[in-house]
C-alpha cells in the first residue's frame, strides 16, 4: 500500500515549458531530454504529455530508447552516450535510434551497422572543453570523415558538444568552448547542437540548430541562487505528504536523532509522513521551510528514514491530516536543495519507489 508521499506532475507546466524553451530557442529544434527517468518525473509519463510538440527525445542509455519505442513514440530518441557495447549496435538500428558516438571504440563497433537494417544516423560528440566525452577538436575532421565512409551511416553527421559552466552567463569557459566547436567542425557538414538548458537562457550565439534541454523542461532553475519562476518556467512536480502526529513538547527538550534541535519553549512539534525512504534529502537543515497547509513552518531535527519534524508555531491551528507540501510552486524545490547542500535535478531525480506518483492537468 502506497504511504501517504504523493508526488504529483503537473503536466501544463511541462507542455508550458516547452513551448518557452522553443520560443527562446528558435529557430532551432529541441530536442526534449527524459534521461533519469524524466529527471525523476516518469520517462513514459512525460514523454505522453509531450508527444508530438518536442523534436525528439534525449535519453542517456540504449533502454530509454526501448522504452519509449515500446510506449508508442515515433520521434526522433538521441541517445547520448551511444553504444555501450558492439551489440547495441544492430539494436540501436532495429528501433531507429540516433547514437551519440565520442570515443574510438565506438567507431570499431560501428563496422557491425549493416546497410540492410537501415542507415544508422550518428552525432560526432566535440570535447571542447568539458574533458568527459568527445573527440579531441583535433581529431574531428577525421573522425567525421570515418563516419561518412562508413557504409551503415547514415549520410547526414550531426555535431555536438556540452557546455561546462554554461550558467555562468559571463563566463570565459563558455566563449572558448563556443569557438572551440567553430574551429573543429569549420567546413564538416551537418546539424550542429550545442545548447543545454542554461546555454538556452544565456548563451544566444550557440543555439545551433539543435537545443537540449532537461531541467527547464522540469521548470528546474539552472543558475544558482534562481528559481526555474524567475525566467518564467513552471514546476512540474509537486511533493506532498500529511501530518501524522502534533505533539507538545516541553521546553528544553530535544527532538529526533542525537537530539541535534533543543526547544526554546513549550511548543508545537508536527510529525510529518516524509523522509530519506521517499527521496527527501537527509542533508536537510534545521530551518529548511516546509508548508503546512499555507503556513510555512521550519524543519526541525534530522530527517530520518520515515519521518520528518516541524516547529508548528507559526502554524498553531495545524491538526493531524493537515497537508504538508515538501515543494512545489509555492516553495520552489531550488530552495530546498540549496538548504540540503545540493542543486534540485538531485532532488526530483532522488523519488524513491514507494513515493506515489499522480498527474495533473495544471
Amino acid at each position: 500500500m502506497s504511504r501517504t508521499t504523493v508526488a504529483t506532475v503537473h503536466l501544463g507546466a511541462l507542455r508550458h515549458n516547452l513551448a518557452r524553451i522553443k520560443a527562446l530557442s528558435a529557430p532551432a529544434k529541441v530536442m526534449a531530454v527524459v534521461k533519469a527517468d524524466a529527471y525523476g518525473h516518469g520517462l513514459e509519463r512525460v514523454a505522453r504529455a509531450l508527444d508530438g510538440e518536442a523534436d525528439a527525445f534525449a535519453v542517456a542509455a540504449l533502454g530509454d530508447g526501448l522504452r519509449l519505442r515500446a510506449a508508442g513514440h515515433r520521434q526522433r530518441i538521441v541517445v547520448l552516450s551511444g553504444p555501450d557495447h558492439a551489440s547495441d549496435i544492430a539494436e540501436m538500428q532495429r528501433l531507429n535510434l540516433d547514437a551519440a558516438i565520442h570515443h574510438e571504440a565506438q567507431l570499431h563497433w560501428l563496422k557491425e551497422a549493416s546497410p540492410a537494417r537501415g542507415p544508422l544516423r550518428v552525432w560526432l560528440k566535440v570535447d571542447s572543453g568539458m574533458h568527459r566525452l568527445g573527440f579531441a577538436p583535433e581529431a574531428v575532421a577525421f573522425v567525421h570523415a570515418q563516419l561518412a565512409a562508413m557504409p551503415g551511416i547514415d549520410p547526414e553527421i550531426g555535431l555536438l558538444t556540452h557546455f561546462a559552466e554554461s550558467e555562468v552567463f559571463d563566463g570565459m569557459q563558455t566563449s572558448a568552448q563556443i569557438i572551440r566547436f567553430a574551429e573543429a567542425t569549420r567546413g564538416l557538414r551537418g546539424p550542429r547542437s550545442l545548447s543545454n538548458s542554461a546555454a538556452v537562457l544565456g548563451w544566444a550565439d550557440a543555439r545551433g540548430d539543435w537545443v537540449r534541454t532537461g531541467g527547464l523542461l522540469y521548470g528546474l532553475s539552472v543558475v544558482d541562487g534562481k528559481t526555474g519562476a524567475d525566467f518564467g518556467f513552471r514546476p512540474a512536480m509537486t511533493l506532498s505528504t500529511r501530518l501524522i502526529a502534533v505533539n507538545r513538547i516541553g521546553k528544553g527538550e530535544r527532538i529526533g536523532y542525537n537530539g541535534t534541535w533543543t526547544c526554546p519553549e513549550d511548543m508545537p512539534v508536527g510529525v510529518a509522513a516524509v523522509g530519506y525512504g521517499d527521496g527527501y534529502p537527509r542533508s536537510a537543515v534545521a530551518g529548511t521551510p516546509v508548508l503546512v497547509g499555507e503556513r510555512q513552518v521550519p524543519l526541525i531535527g534530522r530527517v530520518s528514514m520515515d519521518l520528518i519534524t516541524l516547529d508548528l508555531r507559526k502554524a498553531p491551528e495545524a491538526k493531524v491530516g493537515d497537508r504538508v507540501t515538501l515543494w512545489g510552486p509555492e516553495l520552489p524545490v531550488e530552495n530546498i536543495a540549496a538548504q540540503a547542500g545540493t542543486i534540485s535535478y538531485d532532488l526530483t531525480c532522488g523519488m524513491t519507489r514507494r513515493v506515489l506518483f499522480v498527474e495533473d492537468e495544471h
